[in-house]
């Protein structure tokens, strides 16, 4: 499948991002993927029923750790720092990291520690 991207803007800090939205996208995520030369973030698109109420992400079979922002408004409504792989045979075992949004951006983990990225701020798409 081809992706498209977007430029996304967090704390003056700039990220060629890729967009997944449909939903067999969204459950492979960063799976088996690293960030490399082609893009810094992944953007999930909420396939979500009730973008309003908490949902989860978990790590199966990732090859680095991310940190998780989750974006409502606009803004970072909750971020999930430094999440590690997880390997286990079942996702169902894998640990989940909760938040509220419509958006969810994956980064490197300690991505967001590293550049102040935190609850609250505007999250712009150039």
């Amino acid at each position: 499948m081809s992706h498209k991207f977007i430029n996304i803007k967090i704390n003056k800090h700039n990220f060629h991002t890729k967009i997944v939205k449909n939903k067999k996208d969204v459950i492979k995520g960063m799976m088996g993927s690293k960030f490399d030369g082609t893009f810094k973030a992944m953007l999930f698109i909420s396939p979500f029923a009730h973008p309003n109420q908490p949902h989860y992400f978990w790590m199966k079979n990732c090859i680095i750790p991310l940190d998780i922002i989750f974006i409502q408004n606009g803004k970072i409504s909750g971020i999930q720092h430094n999440c590690p792989p997880c390997h286990l045979a079942n996702s169902v075992n894998c640990p989940r990291y909760y938040g509220v949004g419509e958006l969810v951006l994956e980064v490197e983990g300690g991505t967001c520690k590293a550049l102040n990225i935190k609850k609250g701020y505007r999250v712009d798409f150039v």
